[in-house]
């Protein structure tokens, strides 16, 4: 099957489907370059957009970039085009994350299609969910969903998610007693303050959520300790449902399929009806990443911890113009 001829316009609409995708902090640490005549995207990480502190692996970065190559595929399928992914094409070159070759046009592959009304619709929540238990069939599909990633997603029992929730809150302190930590996140806040980065970047006020109430809360405080004039305070459910995306090994690659992984996951709760955020704090301190984990797993790493449940969708977040993120050579 032939290669697509790529127009700026199609290539174009790939890309703003694709930027759809979360990322640490909203930091959109991706750029994409389409390739004239050959039906190729390249996908390249952004080192400038890198958090040394937080992520000094680059895992994280990795996830989000490997999330915005799910959502290229989902676009592709959308419009009919078969894509052809080749992970870390030029090792060399350990940016160069991803070539995805477009073939077409073909029979679109449906599990995509079905996916695309998702990519405007789903956004983090970072409110309280109701205590409304997910049904078995939904986090079963979920499971189902991370498999055809080559991934696995573990919901754990009651004594893992209690130890899970206990890393949520050791890291919460952790934050809280580093400065340089607490000053790297806070440079992707934006409240409104003078000197704040640009407003299509990071996370705005009105994404932060409310206040917690007491001491229960399983989301990342993004405006702790400034004051945001009308943020108000809530309780969080008593019970979080969680889930926790894993692979065998902890490689770049992996991290690329785990963010595909996470993608697709979060995609398909959203069409099921959930509200979704994702906790990353305690798989940002070493000394607590491992302990994530459930020894009794085939999970080695654990790269992401899902917040699911009933409740506010949440708003969209700001996305930097394709045209500061997209080529054309």
């Amino acid at each position: 099957m032939s290669t697509t001829a790529l127009t700026r316009a199609l290539v174009t609409s790939l890309i703003e489907d694709a930027v759809t995708a979360p990322s640490m902090h909203n930091a959109q640490p991706w750029t994409f370059v389409s390739r004239a005549g050959s039906g190729v995207i390249e996908l390249h990480g952004d080192d400038a957009r890198a958090m040394p502190l937080e992520d000094p692996d680059h895992r994280a970065l990795h996830l989000g970039c490997g999330a915005a190559l799910f959502n290229l595929r989902v676009a592709a399928a959308y419009r009919g085009l078969p894509a052809v992914v080749r992970l870390l094409p030029r090792p060399e070159d350990g940016w160069h994350f991803a070539d995805v070759e477009l073939r077409g046009p073909y029979e679109a592959d449906s599990d995509l299609v079905t996916l695309h009304p998702a990519l405007a619709r789903r956004h983090t929540s970072r409110f309280p969910f109701t205590e409304e238990r997910i049904p078995a069939e939904v986090t079963d599909g979920l499971r189902a969903a991370a498999l055809l990633e080559g991934c696995r997603l573990v919901v754990p029992g009651a004594w893992h998610t209690d130890t899970v929730m206990d890393l949520v809150h050791a890291s919460e302190l952790f934050e809280a007693a580093d400065q340089a930590v607490r000053a790297e996140i806070a440079a992707w806040t934006r409240t409104g303050a003078a000197g704040e980065g640009p407003g299509t970047e990071g996370i705005p006020a009105y994404a932060f959520g409310p206040r917690q109430y007491d001491v229960t809360s399983p989301v990342r405080d993004f405006g702790a300790p400034r004051q945001v004039p009308g943020r108000v305070s809530a309780r969080f459910e008593k019970s979080p449902q969680i889930a926790l995306l894993g692979t065998v090994e902890d490689t770049p690659e992996e991290w690329l399929r785990a963010g595909q992984a996470m993608q697709r996951i979060l995609l398909r709760a959203t069409l099921d009806g959930l509200a979704t955020s994702l906790m990353s704090q305690p798989l940002e301190w070493p000394e607590l990443r491992s302990d994530a984990r459930d020894p009794s797993s085939t999970i080695g790493f654990v790269h992401m911890v899902f917040r699911l449940g009933y409740g506010p969708q949440g708003r969209a977040t700001p996305r930097r113009p394709v045209s500061e993120v997209l080529t054309f050579d």
